[in-house]
């Protein structure tokens, strides 16, 4: 059996191809430079591709779920079904990568792997990439849950409750009989009454301002994997599955954690609703 691995000076330079990429494409300037593209049609797409989110996790658990059981041919088609509509941004990214690729396979240190396969594996990082971009918006909403509401709001749903309550609780206030200064008294006292349309309506107020939220999160996102080196660490996984011809790979972690997130927030949103 043949090693489809590269020798080790191969890997010495592929490595530092690789750095050079990373820096170049998601280093501060090249990711404000990137994120030019999202200035478009990307900022339609957005609510539509965070709505999708969960559908995507759903197909991809259920095509590992029939590789395991032995459908390989119906996993694998169902494991292909694209339900994101592309991005500018991934476009660009895609573009960006294929050409890192090409300019590897040029100079001997490239995976031996054909156009099909690396157009989907290509799919597959820009995929994963979205789903950091769902966990940075999640972190920058507990954040700002933890700071102005003093508690736990890792999604919208948790904190489409409080902030329909400021809103309503400020209004009730500027609106009161006997003045603002009273207002804040007796409201204080009698907590306004909140209709779950309202609660309902800052939701999905709330769930398109986090999905642009999302479409420029990769701003903070993509300077902070350069840091830590998970840009590098991905884009060389990217390679290895490329080298050893196996596209098929399981469901990465990013997207586990993103949906973990939404589960939390439900399930938060649920026990606060119980506890009245």
């Amino acid at each position: 059996m043949t090693d489809a691995r590269p020798h080790r000076p191969k890997i010495d330079i592929r490595r530092g191809q690789i750095t050079r990429f990373v820096r170049r494409r998601y280093g501060i300037r090249g990711t404000l430079r990137l994120h030019r593209a999202a200035l478009g049609w990307d900022l339609l797409r957005a609510p539509f591709n965070v709505a999708m989110a969960p559908v995507f996790l759903l197909l991809r658990l259920t095509a590992t779920l029939l590789t395991l059981l032995g459908a390989d041919r119906a996993g694998q088609w169902l494991g292909r079904r694209q339900v994101f509509l592309v991005s500018d941004v991934a476009r660009q990214i895609k573009r960006d990568l294929a050409q890192l690729i090409a300019d590897m396979q040029r100079d001997g240190t490239g995976p031996d792997a054909g156009p099909q396969v690396i157009e989907r594996e290509l799919s597959r990082h820009v995929e994963t990439r979205n789903a950091v971009a769902e966990i940075t918006t999640s972190l920058i909403v507990l954040t700002l849950g933890l700071l102005i509401f003093h508690r736990a709001t890792p999604g919208v749903v948790s904190l489409a409750g409080p902030v329909a309550e400021m809103r309503a609780h400020a209004e009730a206030v500027r609106d009161f009989t006997f003045g603002s200064g009273l207002g804040r008294l007796w409201y204080g006292a009698f907590p306004v009454q909140i209709p779950p349309w309202q609660i309902v309506a800052t939701g999905v107020v709330l769930a398109i301002i986090g999905s642009l939220i999302t479409t420029f999160a990769g701003l903070i996102a993509d300077p902070v994997q350069v840091i830590t080196g998970t840009h590098r660490r991905r884009i060389a996984r990217l390679l290895e599955r490329l080298d050893h011809s196996s596209p098929e790979g399981g469901l990465e972690r990013e997207h586990l954690l993103a949906r973990a997130g939404d589960l939390s927030d439900a399930a938060l949103s649920i026990w606060r609703s119980l506890r009245g």
